[in-house]
């Protein structure tokens, strides 16, 4: 890297769109299940182990529960366990909830 330049991450957006940051993201997602959880997720961090190189394909990172939600993304099961349930009874409720906007 060279010396005096900040370490760019790249994003997604509400808009779909990949973006650089110089701020990592916050929460990790799978873009095929459309799941968003925290970066230490027990279930995504064991599926990366177990097959590593795929589902990194598919990974992506949020800035904020917020935008990952715009985005149209849904909480992780398992490391969003209240979060999950909430979104799982009433999904549009949740997203007015908890979305951006």
């Amino acid at each position: 890297m060279l010396e005096g330049k900040m370490k760019e991450y790249k994003l997604l957006g509400a808009d779909g769109e990949f973006y650089t940051s110089t701020m990592p993201g916050t929460y990790g997602g799978n873009s095929k299940a459309k799941i968003y959880g925290r970066l230490d997720c027990p279930a995504a961090l064991s599926t990366i182990k177990a097959h590593p190189g795929s589902y990194e394909v598919g990974r992506v990172f949020f800035a904020d529960e917020q935008t990952a939600i715009a985005a149209g993304y849904r909480p992780c099961g398992r490391c969003l366990r209240e979060r999950y349930l909430e979104w799982k009874s009433d999904p549009l409720g949740y997203q007015k909830k908890y979305g951006a906007g």
